[in-house]
């Protein structure tokens, strides 16, 4: 049996994962999943408790029991909590702060892990976020690290959350995005680093579409894929039903 093709695309906040990563995966014909979604999800749950993000065996607790699920046949795919989709809430930027210390937890980063694990199925999957290449497909492959200075990832975050409704001044995207970055790099668990064979791209100064185009050459090159991929239909592909996590 043919196994699913697993291209992982880790990078921090702000350097065009998720807009290459969902491109890709539609021009391939396969699923798209952003791992951080489960991550968010997951903290968006700890919030609604009123329990703290540090306390680690609280969130532990309370997330031993949570259904986390993924609709990856719906464009763009859905996030479910308890049977809720909670897709729109999950780009708050106290739900960005909360995830970052949630995925620090050991108990969660097993549970989720294990997770993504399971969504490599079918043709295969992109799978985005700082750890798909390190530890949830450690051989996978195809790696990509994707990176970008940070007053060019600052000034792409802040006009998506523009676009998405909300008002932060370029100050404060940039400074969270370096919180993020200083909790990602110090976490003991699975800190944002590139796999040693990633290959490393800097998209600052290309387009979305200029960094598919090299990802796919690349494709191309290690015999991953021939050169007849056409993609898919935006309603085609995926599963037919949610992924539930643990």
């Amino acid at each position: 049996m043919k196994k699913p093709l697993v291209i992982a695309i880790d990078g921090p906040a702000g350097a065009g994962k998720s807009t290459v990563a969902r491109a890709l995966a539609s021009r391939l014909g396969l699923d798209y999943v952003d791992s951080g979604a489960t991550y968010r999800a997951a903290a968006l749950k700890v919030i609604e408790s009123g329990i703290s993000p540090d306390d680690e065996e609280a969130v532990s607790r309370l997330l031993a029991g949570a259904d986390i699920q993924l609709d990856t046949a719906a464009v763009p795919p859905r996030v479910l909590l308890d049977g809720r989709d909670v897709t729109e809430k999950l780009r708050a930027p106290e739900v960005t702060l909360a995830a970052a210390k949630v995925s620090r937890l050991a108990s969660v980063r097993a549970k989720l892990v294990d997770f993504q694990r399971s969504l490599a199925s079918g043709d295969g999957v992109v799978m985005e976020g700082r750890d798909i290449g390190t530890v949830v497909f450690p051989d996978a492959p195809l790696k990509i690290f994707l990176e970008a200075d940070p007053e060019e990832r600052a000034r792409r975050r802040w006009k998506q959350e523009e676009s998405e409704g909300r008002n932060p001044s370029l100050e404060q995207t940039a400074y969270e995005i370096g919180r993020r970055d200083q909790l990602d790099a110090e976490r003991k668990i699975s800190p944002l680093l590139a796999a040693p064979d990633a290959r490393r791209i800097d998209s600052t100064h290309l387009t979305a579409e200029e960094v598919v185009e090299r990802i796919v050459g690349l494709a191309r090159e290690r015999g991953l894929i021939d050169g007849s991929e056409a993609g898919r239909t935006p309603d085609g592909g995926g599963s037919s039903s949610p992924r539930p996590a643990g």
